[in-house]
């Protein structure tokens, strides 16, 4: 039975829909990095970004299938599951990271010195050579992505904990961690700090400037890739066309959280989540309406704390 208070509020209910929330919102903020990193760096909006997420779906759909994964009729075991886990999340990774990096080379970095306009149009013009690359080959048509991870969960009274989404939190929480220590202890990582407060001056103390920004679209792309795979799992569904809706969602979470911020950027991730679940439960025809609410909430952000909650500022680059 389902714990009601007396004013009728059913607290399972709202609990499994938190759950719902921390899940998807941990995606948003392994999407919403690549943005915040980027823009840290050359400050460019990379309007791609989605689509890069998009190709990490395609890409490892179309592993999954020549497995034989889809023609499955019951979930892989721990051993088999693992391996394939590993696979798809590297293949997925490797594929985003390496169409991230193309793009900065051949779309970006030429026009690194133009007016901002230039690179935003470029940014445009390639998610749409993106989309209509992947609906050459895919297809427009949306396609089921195989359930091959266990539909096992953890009872607490009538709430359920699936063990598919402790797998993506943990997932996603723990790259989020790595990138944290990663900026912050290594060499490459004050190289990037660096770039992002004063090009010119981490040129002339020796960082490889053209390198450094790669890494960091590389970086990027992976973290967007591996949340391509975590997406495909949890809703089972792949479309051509989904890195629109979900990069622009994952957008508003790092312009929430403080664009330019990392940890603002998984911050933003997670209560953008939050409120996409709490909005689609109670809100009447929430469905319809959450992302009004989550733009709306974009449009207030840019209004009233441009900088984002964590107040991130961004110095000018002259």
């Amino acid at each position: 039975m389902h714990l009601v208070l007396a004013s009728g509020f059913n607290t399972s209910l709202f609990f499994q829909q938190v759950e719902n929330g921390i899940v998807i919102g941990a995606i948003y903020a392994l999407i919403s990095l690549g943005y915040t990193l980027v823009y840290g760096i050359i400050e460019l909006i990379n309007f791609a970004h989605g689509d890069v997420f998009m190709w990490s779906t395609i890409v490892t759909l179309a592993v999954a299938q020549s497995m034989g994964l889809d023609k499955l009729t019951s979930p892989l075991s721990i051993i088999p599951l693992v391996g394939v886990l590993v696979l798809l999340l590297v293949i997925g990774a490797l594929t985003s990271a390496a169409i991230n990096v193309t793009i900065e080379r051949f779309a970006y970095r030429p026009l690194r010195k133009a007016p901002r306009l230039l690179p935003l149009i470029s940014a445009i013009g390639v998610s749409f050579v993106l989309q209509n690359l992947a609906q050459l080959w895919r297809g427009a048509a949306g396609t089921a992505y195989p359930a091959f991870f266990p539909t096992t969960g953890i009872q607490i009274g009538s709430f359920t904990l699936e063990t598919l989404d402790i797998f993506i939190v943990v997932l996603a929480v723990g790259l989020m961690i790595g990138l944290n220590r990663f900026i912050n202890t290594t060499k490459l990582g004050r190289a990037m700090r660096a770039t992002a407060q004063d090009p010119e001056a981490a040129q002339l103390m020796g960082v490889n400037i053209n390198r450094t920004i790669a890494t960091t679209f590389l970086i990027g792309g992976a973290l967007a890739g591996a949340a391509g795979v975590i997406y495909s799992m949890k809703f089972n569904f792949v479309r051509v066309d989904i890195g629109l809706p979900v990069g622009l969602t994952a957008f508003t979470a790092a312009v929430l959280g403080g664009i330019g911020n990392p940890t603002g950027a998984m911050l933003g991730g997670f209560l953008i989540g939050l409120i996409e679940a709490l909005v689609t439960q109670y809100v009447p025809n929430g469905l319809a309406w959450s992302d009004a609410f989550v733009f709306g909430i974009l449009i207030m952000i840019l209004v009233f704390r441009p900088s984002g909650l964590l107040g991130q500022q961004v110095p000018d680059k002259v």
